[in-house]
């Protein structure tokens, strides 16, 4: 679509006609010459000499030259633009970070993969995450992953594609054996201190109960509740069992509560899939639509119109005046004859 960034300037299209008829004509004196073939002269040229001041007016040449050149120049200065077909980017509106746990009691195999063989929870969980990521396209997603310790496997990103080979690299023991959940939490809420996203959410996947963290889960969940980040807990063990392995589902539920998440129970692959299928609808896709129409100039054309047509309407006039010349030299010796 074509449009004009100063239309108002086509008011300045009557100027040279409103300075034509206000000013007074520009007089200049000049030295008369007299000369013996004044008729020859006047022959040649097609004027004929008067008397007193001489009023030299523009030929239709020179008119119609100029009302062009000053069309376009006016055409240049309104700044014609045409606008390209808008393009439209979403930019996501959320920062969503899992931390898995990655404990030894992570290797019991009690889940089954796809084709129903016996499998362990961490490739359970992995491949299931892999198929929650896949659908994940309008989010910021980070990676941590917990055993004895947290770190950051991934930082937040919308390459969804790395993210998920990220995961896929993962191995069981590779944070140690144990399980600080209130460690990871806390490693979370130090990225979140840096995201500018006004909805953050935290889903922690673990089999076990906090064995070995600094900041207990409750704390670090008050800490989340303050800093507006919603967590949301998995638990995938063995409610049942003793010791270290044994599900902390009281713990879970309490993170969960004060932090304004929910708590999910799988014992096995169909109800992790189904809990990610309630997590897909509890954290529904949100994106801020960011719209930009590209401009292109065209100023640049009449403009340079204008400055090819006056250069070479005045070479034409220089070459003319040159011919003219050579006619009147040529004829000179048959004047002094």
């Amino acid at each position: 679509m074509l449009t004009l960034v100063h239309p108002w300037l086509f008011l300045l299209l009557p100027l040279p006609w409103l300075v034509a008829k206000t000013l007074p004509a520009y007089r200049q004196s000049r030295t008369a010459l007299q000369v013996p073939f004044m008729g020859r002269l006047s022959q040649l040229t097609g004027q004929q000499p008067g008397p007193g001041a001489v009023e030299v007016r523009p030929g239709l040449g020179d008119r119609l030259v100029s009302v062009i050149v000053w069309l376009m120049l006016i055409m240049a200065l309104v700044r014609p633009q045409w606008l390209e077909e808008p393009l439209v980017k979403e930019m996501p509106m959320r920062d969503m970070l899992l931390a898995v746990d990655l404990s030894g009691s992570m290797e019991t195999e009690d889940f089954t993969d796809p084709q129903g063989r016996q499998v362990d929870r961490l490739t359970a969980v992995k491949q299931v995450l892999d198929d929650f990521l896949s659908r994940r396209t309008d989010d910021r997603i980070g990676l941590i992953v917990f055993g004895s310790a947290p770190f950051l496997q991934a930082p937040f990103t919308d390459d969804i594609k790395v993210l998920r080979t990220l995961l896929d690299e993962v191995e069981l023991r590779m944070a140690g054996p144990k399980t600080a959940l209130g460690d990871a939490m806390g490693l979370a809420m130090t990225l979140f201190e840096r995201s500018e996203m006004q909805e953050r959410v935290l889903i922690a996947l673990t089999d076990g109960n906090d064995t070995g963290s600094l900041v207990p889960p409750d704390r670090a969940a008050a800490i989340a509740r303050d800093q507006g980040v919603v967590v949301h807990t998995i638990g995938v063990g063995d409610p049942e069992q003793a010791g270290e392995e044994q599900l902390d589902e009281a713990t879970l539920r309490k993170v969960a509560e004060i932090t304004g998440g929910r708590y999910f129970f799988a014992a096995d692959r169909p109800g992790l899939e189904q809990i990610y299928a309630e997590l897909d609808k509890l954290t529904p896709r949100e994106v801020e639509t960011i719209s930009h129409r590209p401009q292109r100039e065209l100023f640049h054309w009449p403009l340079g119109a204008a400055i090819l047509l006056a250069f070479l309407y005045q070479w034409s006039q220089l070459l003319l005046a040159w011919w003219r010349a050579r006619r009147l030299a040529a004829s000179s010796p048959e004047v002094a004859a």
